[in-house]
């Protein structure tokens, strides 16, 4: 199958909120996702974007897409946090979301980043074991830790 990986552009918007919609019903979160177009258009090609993304296509047809950010460590400096890897259900398996991730890695090697990090959940081995396959380490000892918008809004400052 012949697709390309390239950077996102404002087209892609409608693509990209339909890929994370459908990466939200695979974690069995249907409900979870708020973002909108305006607001991926605002956060990712405003005038200090937030992010970065890259997409596949075939035939001018979003099929899967990586999003990114930068961060910052203290231990390491810029670092690249890949939000979502996502490919389209009827199009994995077919070397895509190796293409996007390897894309990700590259942009990050270019641009001396010294680590890329994600969080994958604990029952995707599917994805545990592609990302392994790369050497990447997954650390059973880190726990992700958030607040969530009402938690911020109701916040116990002590």
């Amino acid at each position: 199958m012949d697709f390309k990986v390239r950077f996102a552009t404002e087209e892609d918007l409608p693509d990209m909120l339909e890929h994370i919609q459908e990466l939200a019903v695979y974690e069995n979160e249907p409900d979870a996702v708020e973002v909108t177009i305006e607001e991926l258009r605002r956060f990712g090609f405003g005038e200090h974007p937030l992010y970065k993304c890259f997409v596949a296509e075939v035939d001018s047809k979003v099929i899967g897409m990586a999003l990114f950010y930068s961060r910052f460590s203290t231990w390491k400096g810029e670092t690249v946090h890949l939000e979502d890897l996502i490919v389209t259900k009827p199009m994995r398996g077919k070397s895509i979301g190796k293409a996007l991730f390897e894309s990700v890695i590259m942009y990050a090697k270019t641009q001396k980043i010294k680590r890329v990090e994600w969080v994958v959940l604990d029952w995707n081995t599917n994805a545990i074991d592609f990302y392994e396959k790369y050497g990447a380490k997954v650390f059973k000892e880190w726990r992700t830790v958030q607040l969530d918008e009402e938690q911020i809004n109701h916040f116990n400052f002590k």
